[in-house]
């Protein structure tokens, strides 16, 4: 049977990989684990009281609260290796769901002329503004307090776009929340994925970080229908879950005939 599922190979894969090494999980202890893993990730990393400072993939990041802090977590770190692999010589780079900015730090190390830095948490773009300064990069790195693309018009305004959304469906408990929830049935972040083709210049690209546990048919689709093509570039393994990193390319338009 074939598929315009862009996702799922990623599926078949996880349930090759989850499914040998824990074929007794339930989805119901999943959705358990996850609630727990929320309540504590949500109370002990995004609204721990105080300011931290940190060192991750090689930046000094100041963290202060309700910003995720990457040294909780394998995606950011992971991601930041792979940018440094790309060539970023002359870019224009959007960063999605920037966080304390460390992707767009990553992207100005792999030559990216210019990072607009988004997040929705106007603490995060601050903070994210703060660590651009403190490590050099402050002239190439501008932060956007932006419920996804809605705060930048439509038109080709990237080469390469920095996607690294919230992993979970399920309504988020506030503002900080949003870098964990992603809405029941991922709606908060359903526009992505037009909106990124309506501002990504022609022949750009958008690479792309979730996790093996996230609805992957759902999110495919969304993808699909957005106009792009994915390509599995990386994946990391964890306990029951997998990071994939993709690809994301624009497939043709097709112009109505006259």
């Amino acid at each position: 049977m074939t598929t315009t599922d862009p996702l799922l190979s990623a599926v078949k894969f996880r349930n090759r990989g989850v499914q040998r090494h824990f074929r007794g999980v339930q989805k119901h202890f999943r959705n358990v684990a996850e609630r727990t893993l929320h309540a504590v990730t949500y109370y002990t990393v995004l609204r721990r009281r105080g300011t931290r400072l940190a060192r991750v993939s090689g930046f000094r990041l100041t963290i202060r609260p309700t910003v995720y802090d990457p040294r909780y977590a394998v995606a950011p770190p992971y991601f930041a290796k792979f940018i440094d692999g790309l060539d970023l010589a002359g870019k224009r780079v959007a960063d999605i769901g920037t966080g304390s900015g460390i992707l767009a730090l990553a992207a100005v190390r792999a030559g990216a002329a210019s990072v607009v830095a988004i997040d929705i948490n106007p603490v995060a773009a601050a903070t994210a503004a703060e660590n651009a300064r403190a490590n050099g990069a402050g002239d190439r790195i501008v932060t956007v307090v932006s419920n996804l693309f809605s705060a930048v018009a439509p038109g080709p305004h990237f080469d390469v776009m920095l996607i690294n959304p919230p992993f979970c469906a399920g309504r988020a408990w506030d503002v900080a929340d949003r870098a964990w929830r992603a809405g029941p049935d991922y709606k908060d972040i359903a526009p992505l994925f037009e909106q990124a083709r309506e501002r990504l210049a022609p022949g750009g690209l958008a690479y792309f970080i979730i996790s093996s546990a996230s609805d992957l048919h759902l999110l495919g689709d969304l993808i699909r229908r957005a106009g792009f093509s994915a390509r599995l570039m990386g994946r990391r393994f964890i306990l029951v879950e997998s990071f994939l990193l993709y690809e994301l390319r624009q497939t043709p338009v097709a112009v109505p005939a006259r």
